[in-house]
């Protein structure tokens, strides 16, 4: 997160209103909620994990076993479980 001085983007008059209420202090501003993103979305990391498990419920219903899974892919498991009986799965 970057630090910018406040007089360098509100008007004068917003400016005056927030010092009302907060004088010489930091404030943070979130994001509105349609900016934000989701979780991994920035590094990719949740497109790995959809491909990831993708990969291991086509290889469940292809007829591997979740022991063989869990071990090849280095999950519990119960992780493999969630995996290929989820619904969500793509």
């Amino acid at each position: 997160m970057k630090y910018i001085k406040a007089d360098y983007v509100f008007p004068e008059e917003l400016l005056k209103e927030i010092q009302k209420y907060v004088q010489g202090e930091l404030i943070y501003i979130p994001k509105l909620p349609e900016k934000r993103k989701k979780w991994g979305e920035k590094t990719g990391a949740r497109e790995y994990l959809d491909q990831r498990n993708a990969e291991i419920s086509r290889k469940f219903s292809a007829g591997i076993s979740i022991d063989k899974l869990s071990e090849t892919f280095c999950l519990s498991y119960d992780s493999i479980k969630k995996i290929v009986y989820s619904k969500n799965t793509k």
